[in-house]
């Protein structure tokens, strides 16, 4: 049965976590959808304040909500910072998708993260493998608050009719990437570990762990594309996974890094650090079905992340520069 298509144009379109890599990718993804794309800066809306967003959605009474505002980090952070991973991301997704009901929005989607799934799920992971087994520990605090916006956007479809869905995205990068090596994911940090050492003429580069997670990435924009798509064309109770549908070990994303910055050092690996989970390749069947495919292949788009990594860096050492 062909589906209704959900047209964005003439909306109002509330995008929570604009600042951020992928809130930052969506908004450039709508600019092409003839919609009015509404934000708040941090100072302006408090998503943990319930009576702020409350406020702030009863004036501005937003047609459609893409929930992309979220407390992230890599393994260190969530390991280090337990209490704020749940209860930042339990309040923000608990205020928004309430105001969104009570507002009368009329779509809203939810992005959770790959997290969600057992650590030993079945490879590629399908999106029934949820709540079919134990999480992975480093991580669990922010799972389990991903995992409630999922129930929390299918209990207000069930009680209350709401036209709330969710997608879960595989690790992404590019444009917009955390740097930060205490707190990044591991694209960036291996970005910026091997251009520094390029620059610094190290002989060697090291990575945590074993080097034989498998991961699967994909690019923020693919990402933009395939939330502009769900929108658009799905309306279900069950999340939707959105990845590239392959994955790579981190010893070989290291040298596939190393190359693209043009580093020639060697790769060391700290075996004391964890490799988390072994592996997390997620099943694009379904959104495949509905009949989106990621574009940007991971050569291409390593590429692309180096030269923003590149063009952010010159420009921050501009801004210190002119500091002094």
């Amino acid at each position: 049965m062909e589906r209704a298509v959900f047209d964005l144009e003439g909306k109002k379109v509330f995008v929570a976590g604009h600042r951020g890599m992928v809130g930052s990718a969506i908004v450039r993804r709508l600019a092409n959808e003839n919609c009015t794309v509404v934000t708040a800066s941090r100072s302006e809306l408090d998503l943990k304040d319930q009576a702020s967003v409350r406020s702030w959605f009863a004036a501005n009474k937003p047609d459609v909500v893409v929930l992309a505002a979220a407390k992230v980090g890599g393994i260190l952070a969530n390991d280090t910072f337990p209490a704020e991973f749940l209860y930042d991301n339990l309040m923000i997704e608990a205020n928004v998708i309430n105001s969104a009901k009570d507002e009368g929005t009329e779509k809203l989607l939810f992005l959770g993260s790959s997290c969600i799934y057992p650590k030993f799920a079945d490879q590629p992971i399908v999106e029934s493998s949820l709540l079919t087994g134990s999480l992975e520990p480093t991580n669990e605090w922010y799972a389990i608050a991903k995992i409630a916006g999922i129930k929390l956007c299918q209990a207000y479809r069930r009680q209350y009719g709401c036209d709330f869905i969710s997608a879960m995205p595989t690790n992404l990068y590019g444009p917009g990437d955390n740097f930060d090596l205490n707190s990044s994911h591991v694209m960036p940090a291996l970005l910026r570990k091997a251009h520094e050492a390029k620059e610094a003429g190290a002989e060697s580069i090291e990575i945590w762990g074993t080097g034989t997670p498998r991961r699967e990435f994909l690019h923020v924009d693919d990402l933009a594309d395939g939330c502009v798509f769900l929108l658009k064309h799905y309306s279900d109770f069950e999340h939707v996974n959105l990845g590239s549908g392959t994955d790579i070990p981190i010893i070989e994303l290291a040298e596939l890094v190393c190359r693209t910055v043009g580093f020639a050092g060697t790769i060391t690996k700290d075996t004391t650090k964890p490799d988390g989970t072994p592996r997390k390749l997620m099943s694009g069947d379904k959104i495949a079905e509905l009949g989106w495919m990621p574009r940007i292949g991971l050569e291409e788009g390593i590429a692309h992340a180096y030269r923003e990594f590149l063009a952010g860096h010159i420009k921050a050492s501009h801004i210190e520069e002119g500091a002094h």
